[in-house]
């Protein structure tokens, strides 16, 4: 694993199909870890016990779904978190501790917003990490993309509309760093995105 925060942790990549790479993060906390998105590598999940374990794990949507998500509760007894409209999705592996239907906060700090689209039950996760900085995890409704540009996850299947809706509620937020679950660049993150309400209205453009 790979620390890009004080307080915030990067799995190794990963390409579970062809031309398809990403990684998880964990947040590290004193009252417990909390693993977003998902990882098979087994050496990753050995740091993470160095770490203290994962408390949560906090999956952004379906497409993160594996065998690892068993793995993780059967060693630290991790909690898992999904959105109620993947819940079938979700039994295939492991069903859901806690499932997310709509804007709340968790934990005292970790902002669920249900931004669907990508898939119906995209989410992502606003959270108030080290020194009050702002931690966005987009998953693949927002994607990092080559060139620090950050894209849509429009696919075959994935309800525009709502994607649409999505990407302006994710346009309102001022986060410190973003953090994507799928990229196709260099890397699945950015620190202090610049004019973010202005990349993300690029995005928008693109895909209207």
């Amino acid at each position: 694993m790979k620390q890009i925060l004080p307080d915030l942790w990067q799995t190794r990549v990963e390409r579970p199909a062809p031309g398809l790479t990403t990684q998880a993060c964990m947040l590290t906390r004193p009252q417990g870890n909390v693993l977003f998105y998902n990882t098979s590598h087994a050496d990753e999940i050995e740091h993470m016990a160095r770490l203290g374990g994962v408390r949560y794990q906090f999956l952004s949507h379906q497409d993160e779904l594996g065998e690892s998500l068993g793995i993780l509760h059967e060693r630290f007894g991790t909690e898992l978190g999904g959105h109620v409209r993947e819940r079938e999705e979700f039994a295939r592996f492991r069903a859901p501790d806690i499932l997310f239907s709509e804007r709340e906060t968790l934990l005292g700090d970790i902002e669920v917003i249900p931004t669907p689209g990508h898939s119906p039950g995209s989410t992502s996760f606003l959270v108030t990490g080290a020194e009050g900085k702002r931690y966005l995890f987009t998953g693949d409704t927002l994607y990092l993309s080559r060139g620090d540009v950050w894209k849509a996850g429009l696919l075959p299947g994935s309800n525009k509309a709502e994607l649409i809706e999505s990407l302006k509620l994710l346009q309102t937020l001022a986060p410190d760093a973003v953090f994507s679950s799928a990229f196709a660049g260099p890397r699945s993150y950015q620190l202090a995105p610049p004019d973010w309400p202005g990349q993300v209205a690029k995005a928008l453009s693109r895909l209207e």
